[in-house]
C-alpha cells in the first residue's frame, strides 16, 4: 500500500507542475484531479462526459484532469487520496466505502431490490441518497452521484450454479464487505475476499472456485477465459459511488458547484443509457471468444438462505430505518 501511495504522490508531484503551467495560462482556470481504477467502457465514458460537461458549464473555469486504470492504486487508495485532497474525485463501488460509513452496508445486503425499477427508485430519491452521500462528510469528502453497476451474480470455474448447494465447499471472491462475506457462508460458500486485480490468477492457480460480479468481468477483465459458467442468481445491486473531496467543492464559487452537481446528474442519466445496451454486448463477446454458458435459477432458495440477514438489518437500531425506507419502494408496496 506504501508503495502505491508514495508512487501516486510522485506521479500528482509531477503533475502539479503540468497543471502549474496550466493554470498560469489562465489564471482562473481551477484544475480538479479525477482518479480511478478498472473499469466498463460505459463507466469510463460517463466519467469522461462529467469532466466534459463541467467544463462547459463553467466557461473553462474549472477543468478535470484524469488518472486511469488504477494509476494511484485501488479503490481502498483513491478513497483516502481524496480523503486527504491529493486528488478531488474518484468512484469506487459502495461497498468499498463500508469501512468508510456503515451505512453504505445497507448495499450489500442480499436481495435487497426486487429489480432493476425499484434499484433506480432508491437511488434517485434525495431524501434516501443525500443523507448516505453526506454520511462522510466528516471525512473529508462526499458523494455527488452513483452509476449503475447491474446485477451481481456468481460465476464459476467447474460448473453452474443453480442452487445453494453448489457452493457448498467452494472457495468464492467477494468484496472487501463484512455483509457480503456473511451472505456467501449464508448460502454455503467460503468466502474470500481479495482484491479485483488478484481474482483472474487467483482463479487460474485454484486459490478460488469462482467469484461475483456483474458481466463486465468476463470479457473486459478476462475472467471468462477461465470461469466458463454464469448464474444469474442476482444477490445484490451495488451501486457505483462518485465521491469529491469536501474542501475542493468549498473551494468553488456557488455557480461552479451547481455546475459539478448538474454535470454529475446528467452523467449518471448517459451511463444508465448506455449501460443496459453494453451488458448485452458484453455477453455476446463472453460467449463468442470464451464460450461461456449462462443460466437461470431459481432464486428462491437463495432468498431463503439469506434472510437472516434481512432480519438483521430490518431489527437493527442503526440500520432499521433505512432498511424500511427501501423495501417502502418496494414493487410489492406500490
Amino acid at each position: 500500500m506504501k508503495a502505491v501511495l508514495l508512487s501516486g504522490a510522485a506521479l500528482l508531484s509531477l503533475t502539479a507542475c503540468g497543471s502549474s503551467d496550466q493554470t498560469s495560462a489562465s489564471e482562473d482556470t481551477i484544475v480538479l484531479r479525477y482518479s480511478y481504477a478498472s473499469n466498463s467502457q460505459p463507466v469510463i465514458d460517463s466519467m469522461q462526459l462529467f469532466g466534459d460537461l463541467v467544463e462547459e458549464k463553467t466557461n473553462g473555469e474549472v477543468v478535470i484532469e484524469y488518472f486511469p486504470d488504477g494509476q494511484l492504486g485501488a479503490e481502498r487508495e483513491l478513497i483516502e487520496l481524496t480523503q486527504t485532497g491529493a486528488i478531488d474525485f474518484t468512484k469506487v463501488s459502495g461497498s468499498a466505502l463500508e469501512s468508510f460509513s456503515k451505512d453504505y452496508s445497507i448495499f450489500s445486503v442480499p436481495y435487497l431490490f426486487d429489480s432493476e425499477d425499484h434499484f433506480f427508485r432508491v437511488m434517485e430519491d434525495e431524501s434516501i441518497m443525500e443523507p448516505l452521500y453526506q454520511s462522510t462528510a466528516d471525512l473529508g469528502f462526499v458523494g455527488l452521484t452513483y452509476y449503475d453497476s447491474g446485477q451481481r451474480s456468481f460465476y464459476m470455474v467447474d460448473g453452474p450454479v443453480n442452487h445453494p448447494d453448489d457452493l457448498k465447499g467452494k472457495k468464492i471472491r467477494v468484496l472487501q464487505s463484512e455483509t457480503a462475506i456473511r451472505m456467501v457462508e449464508m448460502l454455503g460458500g467460503s468466502p474470500t475476499p481479495l482484491g479485483s486485480d488478484e481474482v483472474y490468477t487467483s482463479m487460474q492457480s485454484n486459490l478460488i472456485n469462482g467469484a461475483e460480479n456483474n458481466e463486465f468481468v468476463l470479457v473486459t477483465a478476462g475472467h471468462g477465459d477461465i470461469a466458463k459458467y454464469y448464474s444469474y442468481d442476482e444477490h445484490t445491486r451495488v451501486p457505483d459511488i462518485v465521491i469529491m473531496n469536501q474542501a475542493s467543492m468549498e473551494q468553488l464559487t456557488a455557480e461552479q458547484q451547481q455546475a459539478i452537481h448538474e454535470a454529475a446528474a446528467e452523467s449518471t442519466a448517459f451511463e444508465k443509457e448506455v449501460f443496459k445496451q453494453a451488458v448485452e454486448e458484453e455477453k455476446a463477446a463472453a460467449i463468442e471468444q470464451y464460450g461461456v454458458q449462462f443460466n437461470e435459477v431459481d432464486k428462491a432458495p437463495f432468498q431463503e438462505a439469506v434472510q437472516p440477514l434481512h432480519e438483521e438489518f430490518k431489527n437493527s437500531e442503526e440500520f432499521g430505518e433505512l432498511y424500511e425506507e427501501i423495501r417502502n419502494l418496494g414493487d410489492q408496496a406500490e
